[in-house]
């Protein structure tokens, strides 16, 4: 039996999309996204997973590494094109994955209506997933682990 997760965030009602953001929607969120998305695909099929950036350069392509890392694992991230967060993207999200506290704070700030839909990918942790960017593979494979430990501990309490 699997054990469940610890205590987090709780469920949302809806089967609305899932948002993912970090700052430049180059490293982190692209890769959570991609993830996610293979993961869902075949636990919740149907269910739309983005992503965003808080401080997004518009249009730029995911970082080299992050591409590297994921067609390791079969995904592609070549098409990823970087984008701003908007209010039509929070306010259609039933679900908003971030990777910081800060993060959490800022977009509970910015967006008041967002409150209770923001999450922490680490949130059952206590982890953040720190920003890779020009940080060297070890830091993008590091970044890539606790992705993929926030995404185990979100998909046994909420999609398994």
């Amino acid at each position: 039996m699997t054990p469940a997760p610890p205590a987090g965030p709780p469920r949302p009602a809806t089967a609305s999309p899932v948002l993912v953001l970090c700052t430049g929607n180059i490293c982190r969120s692209p890769m959570a996204e991609a993830l996610l998305r293979a993961r869902l695909a075949v636990l919740r099929p149907g269910l739309a997973v983005s992503s965003a950036g808080l401080a997004a350069p518009l249009g730029r392509p995911a970082d080299p590494l992050a591409v590297a890392l994921l067609a390791d694992r079969g995904l592609d991230l070549s098409v990823h094109r970087s984008r701003q967060v908007t209010p039509d993207l929070l306010a259609a999200a039933g679900l908003i994955l971030v990777m910081e506290t800060a993060q959490q704070r800022h977009l509970e700030l910015l967006a008041p209506a967002a409150r209770g839909r923001v999450h922490r990918l680490g949130a059952y942790g206590g982890f953040d997933v720190p920003d890779p960017y020009r940080q060297g593979r070890r830091a993008f494979e590091q970044a890539l682990a606790l992705i993929d430990r926030g995404l185990d501990d979100y998909q046994r309490a909420w999609w398994g």
